[in-house]
């Protein structure tokens, strides 16, 4: 892990700042690229918490390569091969990015969150208490909360505008979105990657328990990876040593900070309260686990 100090925000005078998100800073680099900075922000309940975490956003950003390497053979994605010092010329505001900066390819977002789910978690676990479904997707009766699915499904959503909450939809509202031979191909895509990516996590002990991707086309429509892949801001990661059925496992991923505010009297909205200095550092400490199980170095 590089020592630069945590960085909350991103400064770069010189780019025109396109959106600053819950996590990342956007900049146009020029008519076919953009800088993403992945800052230590950390949001819970859609709100930005006052202090960052530590080599977070260093941490995203190394899985998310990795992944996109591995991915590779699967479907192209949005990585250029622009060098960061083309767009950033000034060595000290690349020390200050750190390992939090990618040059990716302008492409056209599509508007369905791709969520692929192999354990029964989460908004998951809930809808199959009520409806014996997840998403519209019967399952069978009896499973309990955490169990692992007969085979991965993909229960997808719409991007909900900024201060909104996605919405869950079924495959055939995806269809209506995106055209059948699209939808069909992400829904595949997207199942594919889970699923060849999860079981190399397990043996590296780590089960990922779902997910979710977001896809982008080019100017002759095909079909990229975008965004950030299998990262522990984008998937629940278990620890495999500590997984059993019946409970919701502990992760590596910022559920350690949501325990923690759900103990606090917050109504979830801005501003968000201070963490102290213990949850900041375990936190930074579970990000940097996950990362250095999954890759062998961190």
């Amino acid at each position: 892990m590089s020592q630069t100090d945590a960085l909350f925000e991103s400064d770069l005078p010189h780019l025109e700042l396109l959106n600053r998100g819950k996590v990342r800073d956007i900049y146009n680099v020029d008519d076919k690229h953009m800088l993403i900075v992945t800052s230590d922000r950390l949001s819970a309940f859609d709100v930005v918490l006052p202090q960052p975490i530590p080599g977070k956003g260093e941490v995203l950003t190394r899985v998310a390569n990795f992944w996109f390497e591995r991915t590779g053979d699967i479907i192209p994605n949005h990585l250029s091969d622009k060098p960061l010092a083309d767009v950033v010329p000034d060595a000290e505001q690349r020390a200050i990015l750190g390992d939090r900066a990618l040059v990716v390819r302008k492409l056209r977002p599509l508007p369905v969150e791709a969520i692929v789910r192999g354990y029964l978690i989460g908004s998951g676990w809930k809808d199959y208490q009520k409806t014996g479904s997840v998403c519209g997707i019967k399952l069978q009766e009896g499973l309990e909360q955490a169990a692992k699915l007969p085979e991965a499904i993909y229960t997808p959503s719409t991007k909900a505008e900024v201060g909104d909450h996605d919405e869950n939809i079924s495959f055939d509202e995806t269809v209506k979105l995106l055209g059948q031979e699209l939808a069909e191909k992400v829904r595949d895509v997207s199942i594919r990657i889970y699923t060849e990516c999860a079981a190399y996590a397990l043996e590296k002990g780590i089960i990922i328990a779902d997910t979710k991707f977001e896809f982008g086309l080019d100017e002759d429509d095909n079909l990229y990876l975008i965004d950030e892949v299998l990262t522990p801001d984008s998937s629940r990661f278990w620890p495999a040593d500590q997984y059993q059925v019946g409970i919701s496992p502990p992760s590596y991923d910022k559920q350690f900070v949501r325990d923690y505010l759900e103990t606090l009297d917050w109504d979830k909205t801005p501003p968000g309260p201070d963490l102290p200095r213990e949850i900041v550092t375990k936190t930074a400490e579970k990000y940097l686990e996950a990362e250095t199980r999954l890759t062998n170095h961190g």
